[in-house]
C-alpha cells in the first residue's frame, strides 16, 4: 500500500512537469511521423515502433519510458516499453472517433523519459465499409391523382451512410415497373432521389402501387437500404357506369304478388367514391302502364312489381333503365330490359247463353230445342282449351210431366285444361208449362162429417175441397152436388154446396163434384157421410135419491155396530149426452163428519170410513155434487141423511125400507122400459131409412161415382166406466165399442179406431150399452 502511494504521487509530480512542458513549448512541435490504421482493427494490432521511428537508439530504451498523454483519445492506442512499438489498445470505430466523411486523423503526444522528450505522432484511421445506408423512415406514401401527367417529380427520403469516402451511398435503384423512374440530384448534403412519373397512372386499372427503393454504396461488397414507397392513385371522373349486358331477357308469370322482386339491375362503375356511386332510373319515355306496374329502386337496383301484372292485357313490357354516377356532371350508362309475361290459367272459361225460351210445355216431344250454349276462355294455349265443345244445344231427351218436376235447374260446367284445371258453372232455369192433364181429386173419399146438434138451419156445416196439379185455369174448381130424383128419398135437397170454397150447409150422405176449368175439362167426385155430434146440452139427472127440480134427498139407516168399509148407499145419476158430455164424476160438496163416511167419485158408492163409536152423532147429512165432464159442466145435487140406529131398531126398520125400495125399483123399471122402447123405436126407424136410401139410388151414379157406406150407427148412447184403466166406452153413429174417449182430452174428441164388426154387431152393442147405462 505504502510503496502504491508513493508511485502515484511521484507520477502525479511528472504529470505537472510535463505540463509545463507542453505549455512551454505547446504547437511549435508538429508531428513527426505519420501512421495509418484502418478501423475495427483488433485489439494489440501495432501501429508503428515508434522508438526506431524516433530514431532513438535501442541500446538506450531500457532506461527510458513511453507515454501517450494527448488525452483520453489517446487511451486507445499504447506504447511496447520494452520495443517502443505504438499498438491498439482499445476498439477503434472511426464514425465515433471523427465526424463527417473527411479523413479522421489522431494526433498523438508520446512523452519519452530521461530525458525527457515530446514527440509528435498521427495516425489517420482508415474507414471500412461496415455500415450500410438507411433511411429515416421505412415507408413513404404518395396519393397522385390519375389524371396527372408525366414528368412530376416526388422527392424521396435521402438514405444516409456513416461510412466515408468510397464506402458511403453511391447510388439509387428502383423496382421495374411502367409508371415511374428514380432520378439522384447531387448536393452539398449529399445525392437526393427523386421518384419521376413517365406514364400516365390509371386508377381503374391499378389503384395502388407498391415501389422498393434501394440505396447502394461503394464498398465492396457494396452494402444497401431499402425504402417501401406507396402510391395512391386518386380517382378523376373518367368512367361512366356499364351494365353487364347491352339487353336482359326475363320471364315471369302473370299474377304474380305485388312487392315481388324479379331482377336485380348491377351497373359498374370503374371510379370510386360519389364518382363510382350509381343510381339507377327508368327512362322518362316509357309507356304509362309500366310505371304503375314496375318499380325500380334507385339505390340497389332492384325491379319490383307494383301491380297487377295480367297476361290478358299485356304479354311483354321494355323497360329502358339508367345508371348516372354522382359526379359533376355526372356520366351515364344505358340498357333494355324486356319483360316476357308468362300466362297462368286465372281465368275459367266462359259460358254465354242463348235462350230460345226459358219455358217448355209438359207435353213437349223428346228432342225440342231449349238453348244454344258457347265457351269461351281468355287464357292461351292449354290454360285456354276448353274440354268441351265451343257451342252446343240444351234439348229435351224424354216426357216431361209439370206435377212432377215445374222446373229444372240445368247445371252446365265448362273445364279447361290449364294446370289446375278452372272451370265455370251456368246454371239455367227451365219452367215447364202446364197442360191440363190432371182432374181434380179429393184428398180423402168417402169423407165422415160429424156434426154437432142443435145446429142452426143453412148453417155451413162442412166443407169439401179438392186439389188439381194443373196451374191457373187448369186448376180452377167448381162444386156442385150429385142430385137424385127429386122425390122425398133424396136427402141432397136438404143440402146446398158453395161452387167456388165446396162449403157445405145442411146434411146427412151425399156426392160431391169438383170440375176443373180446363179444356175439356175434368172432374172427381167425393161421398160424404155425415154424422151428429153431441152437445153438452143435458144437465145430469139424479135417479136415487129421487130427483126434483135438479136435487135429490134420502134418508139411509144403518146399525152402529158395522165395520169400516160397509156400503151405506149409492147415488145413481144419467145424463142424455154422450162422450165427455155424459161422464159423470161425483164429490162430496159437503158432510157433518169427513172421518166417517168416504164418497166414490167415479160409481156413487157412499161407504163408511171407520166404526161408529159411542160419541158419534146418531144423524149424519151428506150433500153430492154430480156433474158431467163437458167444456161448460152441468150439475146436479142430491142429499143423503144416514141416521145410526140400534141393531135392533134397524131389524124393525129393514121391512118397511125393502118395500119403500120395491116401490122405487117398480118406478125405476117403469122408466127403463120406455127409455128402451123409445129408443129401439128410434133405431129401427134409422136402419128403415138408410136401407130406402140405398136402394133408391140410380146405377149410373153407383157407376158414376164411389159406392155408398151403409150407415151402421146408432140414436142410443152409453157410458160405461172401467175402474182398472180409467176409460169410458162411447157407442154413437157409426162407433162400435172399441171406440173410446179418453179423459184429460180435449172436449168431445173421439179416437175412432178401424171398423172391425158389422152394422148388427154394432147395433146389438148398441143396445147393451144402453141397458148397462141404465142399469147402473
Amino acid at each position: 500500500m505504502g510503496t502504491d502511494t508513493k508511485t502515484r504521487t511521484k507520477d502525479c509530480s511528472w504529470f505537472a512537469f510535463y505540463l509545463a512542458l507542453l505549455l512551454l513549448f505547446g504547437k511549435q512541435a508538429l508531428a513527426q511521423i505519420r501512421y495509418s490504421i484502418p478501423e475495427e482493427v483488433q485489439e494489440g494490432t501495432v501501429v508503428g515502433n515508434v522508438a526506431k521511428d524516433l530514431g532513438l537508439e535501442i541500446t538506450s530504451l531500457i532506461a527510458r519510458r513511453f507515454r501517450v498523454v494527448s488525452g483520453s483519445k489517446d487511451a486507445i492506442f499504447e506504447v511496447n516499453q520494452n520495443n517502443g512499438a505504438l499498438y491498439v489498445h482499445q476498439h477503434i470505430d472511426r464514425e465515433e472517433l471523427c465526424q463527417g466523411s473527411g479523413a479522421c486523423l489522431m494526433e498523438l503526444k508520446i512523452l519519452v523519459e530521461t530525458p525527457l522528450e515530446i514527440h509528435y505522432v498521427a495516425v489517420e484511421i482508415t474507414d471500412v465499409n461496415d455500415h450500410s445506408p438507411s433511411f429515416p423512415e421505412k415507408e413513404q406514401r404518395f396519393e397522385i391523382a390519375e389524371h396527372t401527367l408525366p414528368g412530376r417529380r416526388f422527392q424521396l427520403h435521402t438514405a444516409r451512410d456513416p461510412d466515408a469516402g468510397i464506402n458511403s451511398i453511391r447510388t439509387y435503384t428502383l423496382t421495374a415497373n411502367d409508371h415511374f423512374e428514380v432520378d439522384i440530384r447531387q448536393s452539398d448534403a449529399g445525392k437526393i432521389p427523386f421518384l419521376v412519373l413517365k406514364k400516365s397512372l390509371d386508377r381503374e386499372q391499378k389503384d395502388k402501387h407498391t415501389l422498393l427503393v434501394t440505396a447502394v454504396d461503394g464498398g465492396k461488397p457494396p452494402r444497401s437500404g431499402t425504402l417501401n414507397v406507396s402510391i395512391i392513385v386518386l380517382d378523376s371522373n373518367d368512367n361512366r357506369p356499364i351494365f353487364s349486358q347491352d339487353i336482359y331477357q326475363l320471364e315471369i308469370y302473370e299474377n304474380v304478388l305485388i312487392g315481388t322482386s324479379i331482377f336485380q339491375m348491377n351497373a359498374t362503375d370503374l371510379d370510386e367514391g360519389t364518382n363510382g356511386e350509381v343510381e339507377y332510373s327508368l327512362g322518362k319515355t316509357l309507356m304509362r302502364k309500366v310505371y304503375d306496374i314496375f318499380d325500380l329502386d334507385k339505390l340497389t337496383g332492384e325491379i319490383r312489381v307494383k301491380g297487377v301484372v295480367d297476361y290478358e292485357e299485356n304479354d311483354v313490357y321494355e323497360l329502358n333503365i339508367e345508371a348516372s354516377d354522382k359526379a359533376t356532371p355526372p356520366l351515364t350508362g344505358e340498357c333494355r330490359v324486356i319483360i316476357k309475361i308468362k300466362d297462368v290459367n286465372d281465368n275459367p272459361p266462359e259460358i254465354e247463353v242463348t235462350s230460345l225460351s226459358n219455358t217448355v210445355s209438359e207435353d213437349s216431344k223428346p228432342g225440342t230445342v231449349i238453348s244454344l250454349i258457347s265457351v269461351t276462355d281468355k287464357d292461351s294455349g292449354v290454360n285456354g282449351k276448353i274440354l268441351s265443345k265451343n257451342m252446343y244445344s240444351l234439348v229435351t231427351k224424354g216426357r216431361l210431366d209439370r206435377e212432377i218436376v215445374s222446373h229444372y235447374d240445368i247445371t252446365i260446367t265448362a273445364t279447361d285444361c290449364g294446370e289446375p284445371p278452372l272451370s265455370a258453372v251456368k246454371t239455367l232455369s227451365v219452367q215447364v208449362s202446364d197442360v191440363n192433364d190432371n182432374r181434380p181429386l179429393f184428398s180423402q173419399n168417402p169423407i165422415e162429417l160429424y156434426l154437432v146438434e142443435n145446429n142452426a138451419p143453412g148453417a155451413s156445416i162442412f166443407s169439401v175441397s179438392a186439389a188439381d196439379n194443373d196451374l191457373n185455369e187448369n186448376a180452377a174448381i167448381a162444386y156442385h152436388i150429385v142430385r137424385g130424383d127429386g122425390l122425398h128419398r133424396d136427402i141432397t135437397s136438404f143440402l146446398n154446396v158453395n161452387p167456388d170454397n165446396g162449403h157445405i150447409s145442411a146434411h146427412f150422405q151425399f156426392q160431391v163434384v169438383a170440375t176443373d176449368s180446363g179444356t175439356p175439362s175434368l172432374s172427381s167426385n167425393v161421398t160424404v157421410n155425415v154424422f151428429i155430434l153431441d152437445q153438452n146440452d143435458n144437465a145430469p139427472v139424479i135417479l136415487y135419491p129421487v130427483s126434483s127440480n135438479g136435487s135429490a134427498e134420502g134418508v139411509e139407516e144403518i146399525p152402529r155396530n158395522v165395520n169400516a168399509g160397509h156400503l151405506v148407499t149409492k147415488v145413481r145419476a144419467y145424463d142424455a149426452d154422450i162422450g165427455y158430455n155424459g161422464w159423470l164424476l161425483f164429490s162430496l160438496q159437503e158432510v157433518t163428519d169427513h172421518s166417517l163416511f168416504g164418497l166414490d167419485r167415479y160409481t156413487g158408492q157412499i161407504r163408511t170410513l171407520r166404526s161408529f163409536t159411542e160419541t158419534d152423532e146418531a144423524e149424519h147429512k151428506l150433500v153430492i155434487l154430480v156433474k158431467d165432464n163437458g167444456n161448460v159442466s152441468l150439475s146436479a145435487t142430491a142429499t143423503v141423511v144416514v141416521k145410526v140406529v140400534e141393531p135392533k131398531e134397524a131389524f124393525a126398520a129393514s121391512d118397511v125400507k125393502s118395500a119403500t125400495k120395491n116401490e122405487e125399483e117398480n118406478n125405476v123399471t117403469f122408466y127403463l122400459m120406455i127409455t128402451l122402447g123409445s129408443v129401439s123405436t128410434l133405431f129401427l126407424i134409422s136402419i128403415i131409412v138408410l136401407i130406402a136410401m140405398q136402394c133408391s139410388k140410380t146405377t149410373d151414379y153407383t157407376s158414376k161415382y164411389l159406392q155408398e157406406t151403409n150407415y151402421d150407427g146408432t140414436l142410443c148412447h152409453s157410458i160405461q166406466y172401467r175402474p182398472g184403466d180409467k176409460r169410458y166406452m162411447l157407442v154413437g153413429p157409426r162407433m162400435s165399442i172399441g171406440s173410446t174417449i179418453v179423459p184429460g182430452s180435449h172436449a168431445n174428441t173421439l179416437v175412432l179406431p178401424d171398423r172391425r164388426g158389422t152394422s148388427g154387431e154394432v147395433r146389438k152393442q148398441s143396445f147393451t150399452q144402453c141397458l148397462q147405462a141404465y142399469n147402473h
